[in-house]
């Protein structure tokens, strides 16, 4: 499974996208084939597996990594 967290640079969300990426591989460790950062901007953190959004910062408002991390095991 392919995994991509899209971060916006001007906003500083890099550290929160850097603990997200390794608490998936930490957590999943040889079940997911990458987890890519993907920059971005105009306020964007999106979470998206194999294509399917996990989480959009823009729709989903509160951010739990734990909550993702379920979220992302139903669907591995």
């Amino acid at each position: 499974m392919d995994v991509e967290i899209e971060y916006c640079v001007p906003c500083g969300f890099l550290d929160r996208a850097v603990v997200l990426q390794r608490h998936f591989l930490e957590t999943f460790g040889e079940d997911l084939d990458r987890v890519a950062l993907v920059t971005g901007d105009h306020g964007v953190f999106r979470v998206e597996a194999d294509g399917e959004t996990l989480y959009d910062k823009h729709e989903d408002g509160d951010y739990d990594p734990d909550e993702l991390a379920r979220a992302l095991r139903a669907r591995l």
